[in-house]
């Protein structure tokens, strides 16, 4: 998979990702992994990649969420 058809489809490393939302890679590695942010595809070379409008859409509701307090738990259950 090229970098051009990823970027064409939406689907960002996760430094991309972080880059383009301001937020720090291990943020999202910490997402990913308690299920807040879902992992589209693993590359061969085992890049996780984030499809850019959902993730986006994700951290734009726990950015929200945590202005009023939220745990992480709540967070989840109403990204479910």
């Amino acid at each position: 998979m090229t970098k051009q058809f990823r970027l064409e489809n939406g689907l960002l490393k996760i430094g991309e990702i972080a880059k383009e939302l301001s937020i720090n890679q291990s943020t999202i590695r910490y997402y990913t992994e308690i299920g807040l942010l879902p992992v589209v595809e693993t590359t061969e070379s085992g890049y996780r990649l984030y499809d850019r409008e959902e993730t986006g859409r994700r951290i734009s509701i726990i950015r929200e969420i945590n202005a009023v307090r939220m745990n992480l738990n709540q967070i989840k259950m109403k990204l479910a």
